[in-house]
C-alpha cells in the first residue's frame, strides 16, 4: 500500500492518494527491495515542477500503470529539496547513462541502491520520441531478472564514474593566471547577442554566469562583459519569464527569447536574479534594474514570507490544472477591466494579440519595445503611456489576486533562506529599504531559532511547527553568508559571532581532511553509495563555491588564517573544473576573484546614530565592490567580538569626526571623512 501519507514534504503528500505503493526513501523500503531482490524504481521530483505533475497525471494516477510498477519493483517517492543528496548521486547516473537530465527523475535501482537505467519524463505511451513508461517498465524488469550479468556490468561502470566524481584529488596546481577573465573569454563564445544569455532553448538564467561578467568588468574594465550581462538582465526584464504585475521570476524560458517560461517561481530563483539586478544597478545607476530588485523582493514578501518569519519554497506553474493559468491573458479579459482605450495602449505595449502567443489564444505579457519606441509607434505621449500601463498593471493585478492561486510548497529549507537573507539584507542597505532589513533579521532568527537542535546543529527544512532532516554543507555555507551580510549592513557582532559558529561546525562535520574542500554530507547523515562534495553550480551555488567566500570574508574579519587556509585549499582542488568547465563554476570563479583580485577591506570608524556615519555606509553600499569587506566601530559601543577585527585595530575618528579607511592586505591608505571622498576612493582603488 502507499506509505506517503504520514510524510510532511508537500510533494510526497501529493503522491499519498497514487494507486502506486510507494515507499518514501527509508530502511523499511530498502530492506523490502533486498529481501524480495526486486529492483527499485525511485522516482525524484519537487512540487513546484510541471512535468512532475504531468507523469504523475498520466502513469501513476493511472490503476493499469501503478499495477505494473507494483508487482514488479519497490517504488520510492523523493522530494529532491528534502533529499538533495540522492537527487545529486542519482542525478550525476542519470547524466551518465543518457547525456542529459532533469525532473521527474526516473531512475532505476539494483536491491543495493546501485543504478542500472535512468531517463527523466516518460509518457504513458511511446510518443515525443519517447518509449511509453509501461514499456519502460516491462522491458527493465525482464532485463533485471534475465540479464544480471549485464545489470552487474553496468551498475559497475555507473558506480566508477560516481566514485571518479566524488574522490577529487587536490594539487599542488598555484592559483595563476585571470580564472576570471578566461571564464569568461569562454562563457561569451556561447553568448547570444540578440537575446542575451547563453545558448539557445530552454534557457535558463545562468545568474551565477553573469555575475562573473560583472567581476570581469570591475577588475578588467571589460566594457564588453558589462554590457553583455546587461543585455542579458533586459531581455529578461522584458521576457514572459519575469512577471510584469506581480513581480518574481519564473523558473526558466522555454523558448530562447526568455517570452515562455515555465510557470514555477522558485524562492532561490528569486534571490538569485534579485542580487544580480541589484549588481546591475550599482554599476549603472539605471532605475529599471532598481524596479526590477523591488518588485521581486516585494513579491517574496508578500507570497511566499511565512508569519513567524522563514521564507516558502516554491509556486507550482499550475493552477485548475492548467500550467500558467493565474498568469495568462486574452484581450477581451483586459477591454473589461480597462475599457477599451486603455486596453488597446496596454495590449500593445505588452503584446496581447488577439491569437496570443501562448496556448488556447492567451497571451503572455511581455514588452517587444521599449516605452518611448511604444509611444513613437502608438503616436502618444510618453508619459500618458507610463500612466496608462503603470494604472493598467495596477487594476489587471487586482483582478488576478481574484483567481485561484498556484499551490504553494511552504516547506521551509535553510539553504535557500539563506540565499533570500543575503539578498534582502543586501538591498535594504543599497537602496534604502529598512523594511527589507527587518525581514531578513526576522527570517535569520526563524532559521537559527526554529532550524537548529539543541547543539546548535543546522536542520535542513521546517513544516508544520517541526525542523526535520540534518543540514547538508550548503546549509551552513549559505546561512553563514546570510550572517555575515547581516553583519555588514547592521554592524552588529551578534550575527558575525553566529557566523564564526556556524562556520567552526561547517568545517568539522564537512571539511575532508585529506583533499580538501567540503563533503556534502556529514557523519549525521545516512551513508550512501557515494560520498560527494557536490562542486557544480547548478539551479543553486555549490556550496564548496559559497563556502570559499565565506572562509576568506570570516577569515579576514576574525583574524582566522587557519579558514582563509582552506578557501586556498578549495580553489585548488576546483581549480582544474574552473579552467576546463567554467559554466559549472561562476559563483566559485566569484570566490577566485575574491582571493585573486584580493578583497576591498573599508574600515569605517563612528558612532552609528550619526548622520556622516551612515553617509560613509550608504557611500560603500552603492557601489558595486564585488570583493568588499567592511566593518565598522562604533567608538561608544565596544564590545570583545569587535575588538578581534583586525581590519578595525588602530582606526579611530579624525579629529573626531567619522573616518573611513580603505585597505588592501590589511595596508590602508590615509582616511578620509567624507561620503564624495569615500566614494572617489573606491572607485580609484
Amino acid at each position: 500500500m502507499n506509505q506517503l501519507a504520514n510524510e510532511s514534504s508537500p510533494y510526497l503528500l501529493q503522491h499519498a492518494s497514487n494507486p502506486v505503493n510507494w515507499h518514501p526513501w527509508d530502511d523499511e523500503a530498502l530492506e523490502l527491495a533486498r529481501l524480495s531482490d526486486m529492483p527499485i524504481f525511485l522516482s525524484i521530483g519537487y512540487s513546484a515542477c510541471h512535468w512532475c505533475h504531468v507523469m504523475e497525471h498520466e502513469s501513476f494516477e493511472n490503476e493499469k500503470i501503478a499495477g505494473l510498477m507494483n508487482q514488479l519493483f519497490v517504488n520510492i517517492k523523493v522530494d529532491r529539496e528534502e533529499r538533495p543528496d540522492l537527487d545529486e548521486i542519482y542525478m550525476n547516473a542519470v547524466q551518465m547513462m543518457t547525456g542529459s537530465g532533469g525532473w521527474p527523475m526516473s531512475v532505476f535501482l539494483t536491491p543495493d541502491c546501485v543504478p542500472f537505467y535512468g531517463g527523466t519524463y516518460f509518457p504513458p505511451d511511446n510518443k515525443y520520441g519517447r518509449p511509453g513508461f509501461p514499456d519502460v517498465l516491462k522491458s527493465v524488469a525482464r532485463h533485471y531478472k534475465e540479464n544480471p550479468e549485464r545489470v552487474q556490468e553496468t551498475s559497475e561502470k555507473l558506480m566508477d564514474g560516481l566514485s571518479r566524481m566524488a574522490n577529487l584529488k587536490n594539487s599542488d596546481d598555484r592559483l595563476d593566471g585571470d580564472l576570471v577573465s578566461q571564464a569568461y573569454h569562454t562563457m561569451a563564445q556561447n553568448f547570444d547577442s540578440r537575446n542575451g544569455g547563453f545558448g539557445s532553448q530552454p534557457k535558463f538564467p545562468n545568474s551565477m554566469n553573469l555575475s562573473v561578467f560583472f567581476r570581469e568588468y570591475a577588475t578588467s574594465g571589460n566594457e564588453q562583459a558589462k554590457e553583455m550581462a546587461l543585455l542579458s538582465l533586459k531581455k529578461m526584464a522584458q521576457g514572459g519569464i519575469y512577471d510584469h504585475l506581480g513581480g518574481g521570476f519564473h523558473r526558466y524560458s522555454v523558448d530562447d527569447k526568455w517570452l515562455v517560461p515555465h510557470f514555477e517561481k522558485m524562492l532561490y530563483d528569486n534571490a538569485l536574479q534579485g542580487k544580480l539586478y541589484l549588481e546591475a544597478y550599482q554599476i549603472t545607476k539605471d532605475p529599471i534594474y532598481k524596479q526590477v530588485v523591488l518588485e521581486t523582493l516585494d513579491y517574496v514578501i508578500r507570497e511566499m514570507h511565512q508569519p513567524d518569519g522563514g521564507f516558502y519554497s516554491t509556486q507550482d506553474a499550475d493552477s485548475e490544472g492548467e500550467e500558467g493559468k493565474f498568469f495568462v491573458w486574452d484581450q477581451d479579459e483586459i477591454r473589461r477591466v480597462l475599457g477599451s482605450g486603455d486596453a488597446d495602449l496596454f495590449c500593445h505595449y505588452y503584446d496581447v494579440t488577439e491569437n496570443g502567443n501562448f496556448e488556447h489564444g492567451k497571451s503572455i505579457l511581455n514588452v517587444p519595445l521599449e516605452l518611448e519606441e511604444t509611444a513613437i509607434a502608438l503616436g502618444v505621449e510618453k508619459s500618458k503611456l507610463k500612466a496608462c500601463i503603470e494604472a493598467g498593471r495596477r487594476k489587471l493585478f487586482e483582478v488576478r489576486e481574484g483567481r485561484v492561486k498556484p499551490g504553494r510548497d511552504e516547506k521551509i529549507q535553510a539553504n535557500w533562506n539563506g540565499l533570500m537573507i543575503s539578498t534582502l539584507a543586501l538591498a535594504s542597505q543599497a537602496l534604502e529599504r529598512p523594511d527589507y532589513l527587518r525581514v531578513a533579521e526576522s527570517a535569520a532568527r526563524f532559521v537559527l531559532g526554529e532550524m537548529c537542535d539543541e547543539k546548535g546543529l543546522l536542520l535542513h527544512t521546517y513544516k508544520d511547527g517541526r525542523a526535520r532532516l540534518r543540514g547538508y554543507q550548503d546549509d551552513y555555507a549559505f546561512m553563514i553568508a546570510a550572517l555575515v551580510d547581516l553583519y555588514e549592513v547592521t554592524f552588529d557582532a551578534a550575527w558575525l559571532e553566529r557566523a564564526e559558529g556556524l562556520c567552526d561546525s561547517m568545517v568539522d562535520q564537512f571539511w575532508d581532511d585529506d583533499e580538501g574542500g567540503f563533503f556534502f554530507t556529514g557523519p549525521h547523515h545516512e551513508s550512501l553509495i557515494v560520498r560527494s562534495k557536490n562542486p557544480y553550480d547548478n539551479a543553486i551555488p555549490s556550496g564548496n563555491s559559497v563556502g570559499v567566500l565565506t572562509l576568506m570574508r570570516l577569515g579576514i574579519l576574525l583574524d582566522r588564517q587557519d579558514l582563509r587556509d582552506k578557501a586556498w585549499v578549495t580553489l585548488r582542488l576546483f581549480r582544474p573544473f574552473m579552467v576546463e568547465v567554467p559554466t559549472g563554476f561562476g559563483q566559485m570563479l566569484c570566490g577566485s576573484s575574491f582571493v585573486q583580485q584580493g578583497p576591498h577591506e573599508i574600515a569605517i570608524v563612528g558612532r552609528l546614530k550619526d548622520q556622516e556615519t551612515r553617509e560613509l555606509v550608504a557611500a560603500v553600499a552603492v557601489q558595486f565592490v564585488p570583493n568588499r569587506v567592511i566593518a565598522l566601530k562604533d567608538p561608544e559601543e565596544p564590545d570583545e567580538l569587535t575588538s578581534r577585527i583586525q581590519l578595525l585595530a588602530n582606526k579611530e575618528l579624525v579629529d573626531g569626526a567619522p573616518a573611513a579607511y580603505v585597505c588592501r592586505d590589511f595596508v590602508c591608505d590615509a582616511p578620509v571623512t567624507g561620503a564624495d571622498a569615500l566614494r572617489a576612493k573606491i572607485l580609484g582603488s
